[in-house]
């Protein structure tokens, strides 16, 4: 969709943020060229480039703008559900709802981390998972600590199988090229992961 001429230029930024994204869910994120996103919006890539000093800016710019949403989206299902469990089981399908929302997404983050160099865009993918890790990780003691969970369960195994999930789901999607899927298949996974973690009496609410 070309820009709209009397975007102020922190809108024509996000504009170029949210138009990566689109042409991430439709190529490989590497072959994307600031021409083609330029010629995506309707302007010149000297347009482009009065916003960011280059190419890395840009998509520092965009794993910066899904950091920023996907923890918030994350936080508030969390805040709103009831115990660790449900808060967990809250924050696994707003994930996958995020994803289906927005496709490419997945393929601009594993595209980050496949970088041969390491470029500022990576470094906060990887940032970015970090943080996630420490939030499974906070909700599993906290349903530790709540007798939700069973005894001598790894945290940290499972911070990795909560996170491993939703890869699964996503890998599986985009090989069948239906990334909408996911929310059809996702409360069966995170049943299965639920029942692992468990205690008795805990593994259906």
């Amino acid at each position: 969709m070309p820009v709209k001429r009397h975007l102020t230029a922190e809108q024509r930024r996000e504009r170029t943020v949210e138009t990566v994204i689109e042409l991430c869910g439709q190529e490989e994120p590497a072959t994307i060229t600031t021409g083609e996103i330029a010629r995506q919006m309707g302007v010149t890539q000297g347009a482009l480039f009065r916003h960011f000093p280059s190419k890395d800016a840009i998509w520092e710019a965009v794993v910066d703008w899904v950091g920023k949403r996907v923890m918030q989206r994350l936080d508030a299902a969390a805040a709103g559900a009831g115990a660790p469990l449900e808060a967990l089981e809250a924050m696994f399908m707003a994930h996958v709802e995020f994803i289906a929302e927005h496709p490419g997404v997945p393929r601009l983050l594993l595209g980050q981390l496949q970088h041969a160099r390491p470029t500022p865009a990576r470094r906060m993918v990887r940032s970015l998972l970090f943080l996630y890790r420490e939030r499974v990780e906070g909700l599993l003691l906290r349903a530790r600590e709540a007798g939700q969970l069973r005894a001598g369960l790894d945290l940290e195994a499972a911070a990795l199988q909560f996170i491993g999930s939703i890869q699964g789901l996503v890998i599986q999607s985009l090989m069948a090229g239906e990334v909408g899927r996911i929310l059809d298949q996702a409360p069966g996974v995170f049943a299965i992961y639920r029942h692992g973690i468990a205690a008795d009496g805990e593994e259906h609410p």
